[in-house]
């Protein structure tokens, strides 16, 4: 217990460190590019972030532990709205959730449809293998991409309205200087230093998951309950990090961005842990309490996009979304789970 415990300690230190700094090169990119906050969020974030995931639920497969790699990815979409929680709950100069913008909602929808899904396809047991994978996970990557394609589509016209806010304001100051030249360079360096973070976390992140493992093979707990808390807790310690940071940079669409996104890539990547599994299609081999997570992670992803959409200046404890009641539904959740 003492070895991956200091493993375990290492390890979440540098994705701390790597996080911040992944924080910092997102946001300019998403300023560099004028794709905004909200699309590099919830695509480029979220997919670096989501790596330990990947990475986590893929070694599951190949150790034939489908109910160890389903508990990560559908317990990591409640850790991500515990986060967003947390964060709105510490960040008191400014609610984070109002701070918000909408266009988070497509985001949230498409987390909330592709969670459904995966909740309907646990309960259908539909057995039909295609490419090596479960018919059911190559649906939910083809859903994840074609959602994907829309959030980029309305994060577009945004773009497109802001250059040409640019275009209409230099020709009316032509004597103002060129930037062209070093927004290039900076973008580059932003790429390079995104880059590398993304790497440290592709080496960091399984070494945690692994340590985070060798604890729970220990404390004799169920490979379904460790799936969803402690793997699912500490495979999303990047999105609290990179969340945290974001929102110490005041970039509060890249953090609610970065969660929402990754509940949707996070079943997305079913299609990958369903690869690594070699007994047919992961969703229909795995037990039927994955189910009852899902629904409760779309229950939480509901909190959060109410909390969103909710602009009433005057607000009213415990009878409106809120972050703390969020965090007592996650307690409860895990609270049914263990107990189930």
């Amino acid at each position: 217990m003492i070895i991956p415990g200091f493993v375990f300690a290492v390890t979440a230190a540098a994705i701390v460190l790597v996080g911040t700094r992944l924080s910092h090169h997102g946001d300019r990119i998403a300023e560099l590019t004028g794709l905004g906050r909200v699309w590099i969020g919830a695509v480029l974030m979220a997919g670096a972030t989501s790596l330990p995931e990947v990475f986590t639920t893929m070694s599951a497969g190949w150790m034939d532990a489908p109910d160890l790699a389903a508990g990560n990815l559908f317990g990591a979409g409640m850790s991500n709205m515990l986060t967003l929680g947390l964060i709105d709950l510490l960040y008191r100069h400014k609610r984070v959730w109002q701070q918000a913008a909408f266009g988070h909602t497509l985001t949230a929808a498409l987390a909330m449809v592709l969670t459904g899904l995966a909740a309907f396809f646990v309960l259908l047991r539909i057995d039909v293998v295609r490419l090596g994978v479960g018919i059911e996970s190559l649906a939910l990557l083809t859903l994840y991409v074609l959602g994907m394609r829309l959030v980029f589509r309305q994060e577009d016209m945004t773009r497109r309205q802001l250059e040409h806010q640019v275009v209409v304001k230099s020709i009316a100051d032509p004597g103002q200087p060129s930037m062209e030249g070093s927004r290039r360079n900076e973008l580059r360096r932003a790429l390079w230093g995104f880059s590398i973070g993304t790497l440290a976390l592709l080496i960091a992140a399984p070494i945690l998951a692994w340590s985070a493992g060798r604890i729970a093979e220990e404390s004799g707990i169920t490979a379904t309950f460790i799936g969803t808390s402690l793997v699912a807790i500490t495979t999303s310690l990047p999105e609290l990090v990179v969340s945290i940071s974001a929102i110490r940079l005041g970039a509060f669409d890249l953090a609610v961005g970065n969660l929402f996104g990754s509940n949707a890539f996070n079943m997305a990547a079913f299609f990958f842990a369903d690869l690594a599994y070699q007994q047919g299609g992961l969703l229909s081999t795995v037990s039927s309490t994955h189910a009852l997570t899902a629904l409760w992670s779309i229950v939480m992803m509901n909190i959060g996009l109410m909390g969103i959409i909710y602009r009433a200046e005057r607000r009213f404890r415990l009878i409106e979304p809120d972050s703390l009641l969020m965090i007592i539904v996650y307690i409860l959740g895990l609270w049914l789970l263990f107990n189930g």
